[in-house]
């Protein structure tokens, strides 16, 4: 299907609401609120006094980093963290809604409201929780904007066309409709999205001092939030997940830097390819016309020594991105801090994500505070995927079927937590998958 500008621009509608489904009465369970700030680095906080954050920790857990899935992009992260399931198992991709027979592709912002997109198996948290007799909403959370079977989340709150994600003044006002959907509205559980630092670890890069101001506004959105649960008597009532779809790494480029542009390949031509997605970040998909795959691949799988090429079915296992009929039959990928460039050099970003999840510049945080949750401890770090089955725990609902474990989060939760439900046994491989477990607990410190 084909979205036209004006249809996308209707999809943007600020705010919008569902009828609730009636929550399980006399339910004991705690609220839940889930917030991910886009691009926050695993070791961001390190170079810049973040007072707010230490608190949060400090009354609750941290793990040493959490690595997300590949590809480490915004949409396919955020969408295992809903779902729990690697990307080739949820279907979403990438950033952008594409057609490889009419060569349409959308951006970021309207494939937001590209419902077949997003709904295609999988069910996120939400929608599950309100299955489940819950009260759920979204503000700006990638996915939100969406219907998964003819449901929708319970209110959300929509991007505008135009938004500039680094107004600290919408931020707070964010955090009071949160507040007042718990209070107000009852709401079980909310996710709320800032698209920062990512925004400017991509302008500035993120090395800079702009990346680090930022970090600082971050961290008194965190107090903001910390002084507005207490004021409204929810410390005993709500769990706090703060986490992020990837990390940031400052990119290679200019004079004395051997990018890596396909135009230039000798051996390589654009007239034996079908369709593409490239100069997206350091990663890149090719269809090549029918009879023509082994010729392109022959010609680039050695064409840079920074570019990994891939067959579909060769890429490596630990990717998990293979197994989905969206991917396109080869994938191109550049080495920590090489972006794929096309036809010419167009991306001029300072920072860049989208890299092997692998690379510790694409980990990135957790951090989680409430009655749930154990104080002053620091744990293991593991993997994105496994957040889904902690989020239904603390919801004591039911998951679907999906890829993680709460064997890999449960040690995090105190006591009275744990036997809540019943704790899912681990896969024979978590912990390879997940580079440790929280088995290992110590004193809350800076990494």
């Amino acid at each position: 299907m084909f979205i036209s500008l004006l249809s996308w621009l209707i999809l943007s509608v600020s705010v919008t609401a569902a009828p609730f489904s009636r929550a399980t009465e006399g339910n004991s369970r705690h609220k839940l609120l889930l917030i991910s700030f886009d691009g926050f680095r695993w070791n961001y906080d390190q170079d810049v006094d973040t007072p707010h954050i230490d608190a949060f920790c400090k009354d609750g857990v941290r793990a040493k980093y959490l690595t997300p899935p590949f590809l480490t992009i915004t949409s396919p992260c955020h969408f295992t963290i809903l779902t729990g399931k690697y990307i080739e198992n949820h279907g979403v991709i990438h950033n952008m809604w594409f057609n490889t027979e009419t060569g349409a592709k959308l951006p970021y912002y309207p494939t937001q409201g590209v419902s077949e997109w997003w709904d295609n198996g999988s069910l996120p948290i939400w929608i599950t929780a309100q299955r489940q007799g819950l009260k759920t909403g979204s503000i700006y959370f990638p996915g939100g904007n969406a219907t998964y079977r003819g449901e929708t989340v319970n209110v959300k709150k929509v991007e505008p066309v135009t938004f500039k994600y680094d107004n600290e003044t919408e931020w707070r006002g964010n955090v009071d409709i949160v507040m007042k959907w718990f209070t107000e509205s009852n709401l079980d559980f909310v996710a709320l999205y800032y698209g920062e630092p990512d925004s400017t670890g991509h302008k500035y890069g993120p090395e800079s001092s702009e990346r680090k101001k930022m970090v600082e506004q971050v961290d008194r959105t965190v107090g903001y939030l910390m002084e507005r649960i207490e004021m409204h008597g929810l410390k005993s009532k709500l769990n706090v997940i703060i986490t992020a779809d990837h990390g940031m790494r400052t990119v290679q480029k200019g004079p004395a830097v051997n990018e890596i542009i396909l135009g230039k390949v000798d051996d390589f031509s654009f007239q034996d390819v079908k369709f593409n997605i490239l100069d997206y970040g350091p990663t890149g998909f090719l269809l090549p016309k029918e009879g023509k795959l082994e010729k392109v691949y022959q010609a680039l799988k050695n064409a840079h020594p920074k570019l990994r090429v891939y067959k579909k079915e060769d890429i490596p296992q630990r990717f998990h991105y293979a197994n989905n009929p969206r991917i396109l039959p080869i994938i191109l990928n550049g080495d920590p801090g090489y972006v794929v460039h096309g036809r010419i050099q167009v991306q001029f970003n300072k920072g860049e994500h989208g890299f092997d999840n692998e690379d510790m510049d694409m980990k990135t945080i957790f951090l989680a505070s409430g009655p749930s949750f154990k104080k002053n401890v620091m744990v293991e770090s593991f993997e994105s995927v496994h957040i889904y089955e902690l989020m239904c725990k603390l919801l004591n609902i039911t998951p679907e079927l999906n890829d993680g474990s709460l064997y890999a989060t449960k040690d995090m939760l105190n006591a009275v937590s744990q036997d809540i439900g019943s704790v899912s046994q681990p896969p024979p491989d978590i912990i390879s998958r997940s580079g440790g477990f929280c088995g290992s607990l110590c004193t809350f410190e800076r990494p």
